[in-house]
This record gives C-alpha cells, structure tokens and sequence, in this order.
C-alpha cells in the first residue's frame, strides 16, 4: 500500500469486505465514542455533519450499515479495550476508526483491521469522504491535520443540554509518557470570537451546561497573545441562564492568571467552582522524569491559594502510580501531597508505557509493587473524598439537573460542579427527561466517596 498524505482512497478489484445484507440506500451510522469528552466532543461533530447530509444515525450497532469507532489511546487498557472491539466490529459490516489510535498506532489498527478506514481527531472535516468511500467498499486514510477549527461545525449532542466546545487542539508539553501529543500535535488555539458564536447558538438551542474543553485549557491563547482568564471573561458576559464547566489545565500555566482566575472564580455565579489539575506526582525527581513541567509545590501553592478564597471549589487531579523508577519514598511524597491538598476528586491510574513515548523505553517498577502502591493509594482516595464530601452534608441550595440515571433517579450538580443524586420529585407520572436543564431546589441528606445524595425541598 502506497504512503498517504492527506486524504487517499485505496479501492480493491475485487470487493474487500465480505459483509451480507448490506443496504447502501438507507446509510444509517452508528457512532461510539471513548476516552475524554473532547472525543465526545468529536463524536458529536461527525454525527452532526452526517445528519446535515442525510445520513440516519441508530442508537444499536446492529441496525447500522456502517459503524465508527472514535478511539482513545491514552493507556493499555484503553488500548487493548479499543483493539478488542476493533476486530470484533469489523468482521460485522464497514468500519471507520476515528480519534487518537489511528494517529499513534495506525501499523497495529492496519495488521488487526486491513480494511477499516481511518480518520485522525483533526481530519473531521473528511467525514463525508470518509463514510461514503468506506460504505462503496473502498478503504480511506485521513489522518493529516486539517487547517479547519472545531467550533461552529454541526452537532448531534449526547447530552441535550451540555454543550462540549473544544477551545484548542495540541498543547505545549512534552510529557514522557503521553502519546495524545503525538495524536493531536502543537497548541494551535481557536479565537474567542468563535468560540463565543458557538456557545451562543448551543444556548440558543437550549444548552444549560458549557463545558469548555482542551488537551491543556491552561496554555489556550498563548499562541494568540490571549489567555484562558479573558475567554472566560468573554464566554461568561453572554446573556442567558447557564453554567460553565472549565475543563483540565495544567499546573505549570496556573501561576500566570491565578489571581485573575480566583477573582472571576469568586465573583461570577455562572462558572462552576472547579478546577481540574493533574499533577501526576508528588516528588519532584519523577515530576522532572515525566517531563511536566510543573513542581510539586506550584500545584500546592495553586490548590492554597484557591482554597484560601473560595474554600467549597471542587479540586480534581490525576496521579500515576509506578511511574518508572519511583521509589517508595518517592510514592510516599504523593500521599503526602494528597493529606496536604486535600483534592475532591483523584483519577488515579498505573503507569502503563505507550508506544512512541519516551518512558516506554525506561525499566518498569514491578508489577506487583505498582498493585501494592495503587491499593494504599485509593484507600487514601476514598479517605480524602469522604472528608471534602463530608463539608456538604446538610446543605441546602439549588443544582441543575444534568443527567438521568440508568437507576431511574436524576443527577444535578451545585455551584461548586458536586454531584447530588436523587430520586424525581413529586409525581413521577412524567418523562424523566423533561427535568433536564432545571434547576431543583435540594438538601443534601448523605455522603458517599463519590456523590452527594439529596432531597427535594422545593
């Protein structure tokens, strides 16, 4: 097969994919989405643009003529749940596979799927091209960037009220151990103005939650002489009756708009008190190791300071644990970082090498130790969650209604973006989802590690 560059069709004599029944007339999609919502956010764009151009999306794979798979490949489990469901789906019909492991692992979806299309997370202006070729029994390539933004394109949200809008593609790290960078490239950030148009038409259709995305929010607009502080302040002064979700930032970028963003935190009721940042480590030497950028004690001081203003605001972070080299005195650097920050939320994961990285060259920690290290560090996890969900027993506010559980009861989230679970008010005798986007008046009656549980009181 000849190299591709940016947009290749490679079509067989013969026909290529032994698939029966198949029906070209009635082209209905299905489409899956994996990972970060900025996959989601993908998701919801490729199946934007194939309804505005008379494809029918279905909910079940089996109903479908052709089937795409948006991937993630941030660690081997993902990857091996990707890879799994890869093969499976395409012995069934046509398969196109979209986002990340097409970027990282093209060779390896090529060895396991011959025939499946493949679509990278910023050729989704090909989606057209791609689904149409692959539903004749041709095979395509996209995976070359495309200059077009992310904003402003057609949607068909998961959710009908939270509105995902990716406000950057790429960033400016260099971590050891991640491969989105070698998925998504450079920061190349989108101008406000777009990013503002877009959040205007998604609360005219109704949107009530605005979740503002990014591989790192924390460096947007530094390659436009802007910052994360002067979009918000822009995305906030728009008329309407939202919520705005700020999405994952770095720690090392903080320090530059600390002061701006506590002040716009503190002072504007339609940004969630809460702040998503990954530190990784709590010792230094495997911080350097990891390449990110950041010292343990930026993120202490970050967490301090917000905390010192807006004592409620939600703090999540992610940490890796068996990092190659660490030490146990270096793990025990982390939970001591944990006891001192108290984070709300901890996505923790064992570091798991990924092709084409830095790290995945460096000798592993043994399994059995990572294990070891990971079940201490939950048990500190579930501590440090009790104690911070703890803070809201008893309290009394509103929350807007942003999901129906498979259990039949209903999620909200307050100001500070908690989760409180609980059942449907009054009479029940109504369609669950005529709740969504509604704020309900709430007391919050118990705690667990991971919810806050309510009852209405209004």
């Amino acid at each position: 097969m000849e190299k591709v560059n940016h947009l290749s069709t490679f079509s067989n004599p013969s026909p290529i994919l032994p698939f029966q029944n198949f029906t070209y007339d009635k082209k209905r999609v299905w489409v899956k989405a994996f990972g970060c919502s900025a996959n989601i956010a993908d998701s919801e764009i490729i199946k934007g643009i194939l309804s505005n151009n008379g494809y029918e999306l279905t909910h079940t794979r089996k109903n479908s003529d052709i089937n795409v798979l948006v991937t993630c490949a941030v660690k081997d489990v993902t990857e091996h749940r990707m890879i799994s469901k890869i093969k499976r789906y395409s012995e069934e019909k046509p398969l196109v596979v979209a986002g990340c492991l097409p970027k990282t692992s093209k060779n390896l979806i090529e060895s396991l799927s011959p025939n499946s299309s493949l679509m990278g997370p910023q050729s989704l202006d090909k989606t057209l091209q791609v689904i149409d070729a692959s539903l004749h029994g041709q095979k395509v390539v996209a995976l070359e960037d495309s200059m077009s933004t992310k904003v402003n394109l057609p949607r068909l949200r998961l959710n009908p009220i939270v509105s995902i809008i990716e406000i950057s593609s790429g960033c400016l790290s260099e971590c050891s151990f991640c491969q989105t960078k070698l998925a998504k490239g450079t920061l190349r950030s989108y101008r406000i103005g777009e990013i503002v148009r877009q959040m205007e038409d998604d609360l005219a259709a109704n949107c009530k939650e605005i979740w503002l995305t990014s591989t790192d929010n924390g460096c947007y607009g530094m390659d436009l002489k802007t910052d994360l502080v002067d979009l918000l302040e822009n995305c906030s002064n728009i008329e309407g009756d939202y919520k705005i979700r700020v999405g994952m930032m770095n720690p090392m970028y903080v320090p530059r708009f600390l002061d701006r963003l506590i002040s716009l935190y503190r002072d504007n009721d339609r940004i969630f008190k809460f702040l998503h940042m990954p530190v990784q480590s709590g010792n230094e030497k495997i911080l350097q190791k990891m390449k990110r950028g950041h010292t343990a004690k930026i993120f202490v001081d970050v967490v301090r300071e917000m905390r010192k203003k807006i004592p409620e605001i939600t703090i999540a972070t992610d940490i890796i644990t068996g990092f190659p080299s660490e030490s146990e005195r270096d793990f025990k650097e982390t939970l001591n970082l944990i006891e001192e920050s108290q984070p709300d939320v901890i996505n923790s994961s064992k570091y798991s090498p990924r092709p084409g990285t830095v790290a995945s060259k460096y000798p592993k920690v043994g399994t059995s130790i990572v294990k070891e290290r990971s079940n201490r560090l939950h048990d500190i996890i579930k501590k440090t969650s009790m104690t911070r969900n703890g803070m809201w027993n008893g309290w009394k506010g509103e929350v807007l209604i942003d999901e129906i559980l498979d259990n039949g009861k209903i999620q909200g989230r307050n100001y500070a973006y908690k989760p409180v679970i609980m059942n449907l008010p009054g009479n029940q005798q109504f369609d669950p989802k005529q709740i969504l986007g509604h704020y309900l008046s709430v007391k919050v009656v118990k705690v667990s590690n991971y919810s806050l549980f309510g009852e209405s009181i209004s």
